[in-house]
């Protein structure tokens, strides 16, 4: 069974949820997303991705989801290349696949190498230059105590700029936030996506 599969009649309204019965939202087809989305005002390619036929089941909550992502993918202050460590990095931290297979397709896209994405596991020695060694101590900060010590965002603040170190953690914080979700509903991978590339290795916990 698909696992965001709801129970038949209980979603329905046909009869009642039987007892212990976990309720899950599912995954709107294709065709629902895209006719939510355009009502909701959502990008129709954001449509297409899974993560955004779960969040579509709440239009107001795609909509903000997909302004505030939109606005840190294409922001004038943070540096691409940077963004995109920060993400993979949340990505390894928070255990999530979907994150991780994503970006890594982005982030080649964008030019990054794909040596430094597989650098992100472990980023203390992979010899980071300092801007981007800054941004991967700020995203683990952000990732394992919910904050940015001040001595960690001052250092990212004179490398960076005060604008976008500003972005740097509104990216860690909203890439947490979405991997929580991903995580927390299961949300599967497209079909022309592998999990954990190049290579398969995973984080400890990852799913």
């Amino acid at each position: 069974m698909h696992q965001f599969a709801t129970l038949t009649g209980w979603r329905n309204g046909l009869g009642k949820r039987p007892a212990g019965a976990v309720a899950r939202p599912e995954l709107l087809t294709a065709e629902a997303a895209r006719a939510a989305a355009e009502q909701a005002g959502v990008p129709e390619r954001l449509a297409r991705l899974n993560v955004f036929r779960l969040l579509l089941n709440r239009t107001r909550l795609a909509k903000a989801s997909s302004d505030l992502l939109l606005s840190l993918l294409f922001g004038a202050e943070l540096d691409p290349r940077l963004r995109e460590l920060v993400i993979m990095r949340v990505a390894w931290n928070t255990g999530s696949a979907y994150e991780w297979a994503q970006h890594w397709r982005m982030a080649i896209g964008a030019g990054v190498e794909p040596g430094d994405l597989v650098g992100v596991r472990d980023w203390g020695g992979h010899g980071f230059e300092p801007a981007a060694a800054a941004v991967l101590a700020a995203t683990d900060e952000v990732t394992g105590q919910g904050e940015v010590a001040t001595a960690t965002l001052e250092r990212m603040s004179s490398l960076l700029g005060e604008d976008a170190a500003l972005e740097m953690v509104a990216t860690a914080a909203a890439w947490t936030m979405l991997s929580t979700l991903l995580r927390s509903f299961a949300v599967p991978l497209e079909d022309d996506l592998a999990a954990w590339p190049p290579d398969g290795a995973t984080p400890d916990g990852a799913r």
